[in-house]
């Protein structure tokens, strides 16, 4: 299901100990961080806008039902902001037997036209589990808290700022759940969280509220699976 509503109402009607995992990218409350577009010389201006919706957002909100609705046995990957991490840390860390991150290493991030500081080339994964959770590594290197792949690009680049790799959210939904399993995205963009369940086997339930985006992971789905079944 790929649902146009707010996640905060639609949650509630997911009943408890339902979903196998939890994956997903909410908002990571930078507007106030965000200085506008960069102005290059002789160059058009480098994108650095923050969504209207990356303001504001309190993990308080949802925390209990993401828990509520989490089989004992599931698994939680929460996309995070530096700033974040400490307050999922809170949330999290005494609900569960353990608290990790992982990281995402992007290979081809912004580039940074001033030498001024470090480009931001990695993004943080908040992860949560019980003992007795499901893993499917198949070799040492899958078990890796790392995982490098390019920021969305070309064809798979939509008009969504912090849209995910459909790469990066396969390889974290075939680790951490098994075929036939319900994935949560309540967060869902642009719907790269459907399509890499329903790609690898899974079920999924993705909460989308803002219109513009929700059309455009209609639009995308349509397209996509009319596409691999030519």
């Amino acid at each position: 299901m790929f649902i146009y509503g707010d996640s905060y109402e639609v949650l509630k009607d997911i009943e408890d100990n339902s979903v196998d995992l939890v994956l997903t990218d909410p908002p990571y409350d930078m507007k106030k961080y965000s200085t506008g577009n960069i102005k290059l010389p002789n160059r058009k201006a480098l994108n650095n806008d923050i969504a209207y919706w990356n303001d504001g957002f309190d993990a308080r909100g949802v925390i209990e039902d993401l828990i509520r609705v989490l089989k004992p046995n599931g698994n939680m990957f929460i996309f995070a902001s530096y700033h974040y991490v400490g307050i999922w840390h809170k949330l999290l860390d005494d609900r569960f037997d353990t608290f990790q991150f992982f990281v995402w290493h992007k290979t081809n991030p912004p580039p940074k036209i001033f030498k001024n500081g470090f480009l931001n080339s990695c993004e943080l994964v908040i992860c949560a589990w019980n003992k007795g959770h499901k893993w499917n590594f198949s070799n040492q290197r899958e078990m890796h808290n790392f995982f490098e792949s390019p920021i969305c690009m070309g064809k798979e680049r939509l008009k969504h700022p912090t849209q995910k790799p459909l790469k990066l959210i396969e390889h974290i939904i075939n680790i951490a759940s098994n075929e036939g399993d319900v994935v949560l995205d309540p967060f869902a963009g642009v719907a790269t969280t459907y399509i890499a369940s329903l790609k690898n086997n899974r079920k999924a339930i993705c909460i989308e509220k803002d219109e513009n985006y929700y059309e455009m992971g209609v639009k995308r789905i349509n397209n996509y699976f009319n596409e691999s079944t030519i």
